[in-house]
């Protein structure tokens, strides 16, 4: 079985088909799906749909890309991660590429999840894109690693250098690949994912985005994230199953759902 560590099936691209969506989770053997919170006024949706179905999961945080948005505090985040079917917080962390100019708002909002994710103990879902420098300094200013007390987390959708991957996961953070790993242009990225080792390894859409070859150009969806797998297990020369069972044991301890039901 797999499991889809990052997703977006509240966004309107999927929500009004979402029996479909679960169905086709089933027929690709995509047995539990991870729903990532982007703003506060959208986190209800978010955690409505882990309180209905239990194969879903849920997160509570703010992306980096919206800037007019509620800003959380630390204690609000806390809170919200009490509920039993919020696993993590995030998405977090900080993005260069969309947004330019004075951005030291995201880096505060960025540090305020770290902290709430040290105080909840629950992980963090990581988005850096063009500011993987900034992110594991705010990283280890914040004491988000493993070894410093933090919970550690995942660095998401990851297509940053080996170098930067190395530096995550001995702060003790998983790498996810998604879809875009398996396109003909990802020729440095397929080269990272083949030097991930299995157990610092998750998988993922970002559905409703990039999904997979064979599927680029559709919209995206968790049963798609099996592609993304089988894509993996032929690039490091394993079996499919030896994926599956990896980033399935990896989920489980990384977002302490030991039985994922």
């Amino acid at each position: 079985m797999f499991i889809d560590s990052h997703c977006h099936i509240d966004f309107p691209e999927l929500s009004d088909r979402l029996p479909d969506i679960l169905q086709k989770m089933e027929d690709n053997q995509v047995s539990h799906a991870l729903c990532v919170s982007v703003t506060m006024p959208e986190f209800p949706r978010v955690l409505a749909l882990a309180e209905s179905y239990p194969n879903l999961y849920a997160s509570v945080g703010v992306h980096p890309d919206y800037e007019e948005t509620e800003e959380p505090t630390v204690d609000e985040l806390v809170q919200l991660a009490e509920h039993p079917r919020i696993v993590a917080i995030g998405e977090t962390g900080l993005d260069y590429y969309r947004l330019s100019g004075d951005l030291e708002w995201q880096r505060n909002r960025f540090r305020t999840h770290i902290r709430a994710s040290r105080a909840s103990r629950k992980p963090l879902i990581i988005h850096t894109r063009s500011a993987a420098e900034d992110t594991l300094r705010l990283l280890r200013e914040e004491k988000a690693g493993v070894a410093d007390g933090g919970v550690g987390g995942v660095m998401h959708c990851f297509t940053e250098s080996l170098a930067v991957a190395e530096a995550a996961i001995a702060l003790g953070f998983y790498i996810s690949f998604s879809g875009i790993v398996t396109f003909k242009s990802a020729r440095d990225l397929q080269e990272v994912a083949r030097a991930v080792p299995l157990d610092r390894m998750l998988i993922e859409t970002d559905s409703p985005y990039l999904a997979p070859v064979p599927k680029r150009g559709k919209t995206n969806e968790p049963g798609f994230v099996r592609h993304v797998a089988e894509f993996l297990a032929d690039l490091k020369g394993v079996p499919l199953d030896g994926i599956a069972e990896a980033t399935t044991h990896n989920f489980r301890t990384l977002f302490g759902v030991p039985s994922v039901g």
